[in-house]
């Protein structure tokens, strides 16, 4: 009887299923900033992005003008 094992395929890398779509980097979590003082997504037609962590930080500073 021969050993399968050995046959068999690695197995694979587990995906999170969530990509940042700034960065393209996989995360376990995203962010998406849709409402906030003087600022609403909710009431616009437009394609939803979801940010990791880092991205979602550089992109809040950006909207309230702390960073360029």
């Amino acid at each position: 009887m021969p050993h399968t094992r050995a046959l068999q395929k690695p197995p694979a890398p587990v995906s999170h299923g969530q990509h940042c779509d700034f960065c393209g980097a996989e995360a376990t979590t995203v962010r998406r900033v849709a409402l906030d003082r003087d600022y609403d997504r909710l009431q616009q037609p437009h394609r939803e992005l979801y940010a990791c962590g880092p991205c979602s930080e550089r992109k809040e500073e950006r909207r309230l003008g702390l960073a360029r």
